[in-house]
């Protein structure tokens, strides 16, 4: 894998990889919808950038409509999860709008309130082609966090939110590089040293420690051989501030959220404090609809085996998707 970077993952290094388009198949002991009952998908653009989009309608009557958000590192379209809801949802009467994520500015994150902007843009266009039918945002890992976002900007009427955190971005990534060096084997002391070493990093980054200071730590770290999963540069940026949203707060978004949410968590979720984020949405979100599914055998991914593949869909996921979004949608007309 090509370098490692401090800010937000979406995935492991397993899921860092180039994104291809792959053909839907059914997996075993799913519930054995196909693509049958949709229409060919439609190409489209979003926004004012004329960001390149698909759109998957159902070849009869449109109960609902859903807007796709990306994972950090799965900002195509045709990544295997949002090309699986729009093989999967049609043929239960959801429209599903998938587009590609803005490029990276100056090869760093795209900020969230950009993604918001561009969110919105998406369910404008949705809404062209579904009229008044309910629109919905769908979200992966940081797209979790845009879609809550944007649903207090330009109003929607649910939201499915795969892997949310509830804490922000510089303690997420805290939490999930101290688990990834726990389930590599490493003990107290290496966590310790992880943490005390993406803390000084922040601090620089936010402007309260000299460069100097920090990358004299960084390159003794460098040396030791846990250093690649702790997801930081062998060599800081030259100023600070590259991490726009590194301390994003999500609570006061979530206290301004009402109506149906879906989290989804795989129950092994190495990357996100699964009860420090249910904890937040349920101290934050009081005026929202909350449903919590646990996904078995699935980890940051709604995926058996940490696998990335259409084949490897969680079963359950699919079930609690379609069961929780029949229940949300009014009935097929």
């Amino acid at each position: 894998m090509r370098g490692w970077s401090w800010r937000f993952s979406t995935v492991a290094a397993a899921y860092l990889v180039s994104v291809r388009t792959r053909v839907f198949r059914t997996a075993a002991g799913t519930t054995g919808r196909t693509a049958r009952g949709s229409l060919p998908g439609m190409e489209t653009t979003v926004g004012a950038a004329g960001l390149p989009a698909v759109l998957d309608l159902p070849a009869g009557p449109v109960r609902g409509g859903l807007v796709v958000l990306h994972g950090s590192h799965a900002g195509q379209r045709s990544y295997f999860l949002y090309a699986h809801l729009a093989r999967l949802l049609p043929p239960a009467g959801i429209a599903v709008l998938r587009y590609d994520r803005r490029p990276r500015p100056d090869g760093h994150d795209v900020p969230l309130s950009d993604q918001a902007e561009d969110a919105s843009a998406a369910v404008t266009e949705l809404r062209r082609h579904v009229g008044a039918a309910p629109v919905g945002l769908w979200g992966f890992s940081q797209g979790a966090w845009a879609a809550a976002l944007t649903a207090t900007r330009h109003p929607v009427d649910f939201l499915v939110l795969v892997g949310c955190s509830g804490v922000s971005p510089a303690r997420q990534m805290r939490y999930g590089t101290a688990e990834q060096l726990r389930r590599h084997g490493y003990g107290p002391a290496d966590v310790a040293e992880l943490t005390r070493l993406r803390a000084l990093a922040e601090d620089f980054l936010r402007g309260d420690v000299p460069r100097a200071v920090a990358q004299a730590e960084l390159d003794v770290a460098v040396r030791r051989p846990w250093f690649p999963l702790a997801f930081l540069p062998g060599e800081l940026p030259a100023t600070p501030g590259t991490w726009t949203d590194m301390d994003y707060d999500p609570a006061p978004v979530l206290t301004r959220l009402s109506g149906p949410v879906l989290l989804c968590y795989g129950e092994t979720d190495a990357w996100i404090p699964i009860e420090d984020s249910l904890a937040v949405w349920r101290r934050a979100a009081r005026d929202a609809e909350l449903t919590v599914a646990r996904l078995a055998g699935c980890d940051h991914a709604p995926t058996l085996g940490e696998r990335e593949d259409l084949d490897s869909v969680s079963p359950q996921y699919e079930r609690v998707l379609l069961d929780w979004l029949d229940r949300t949608l009014p009935p097929p007309g």
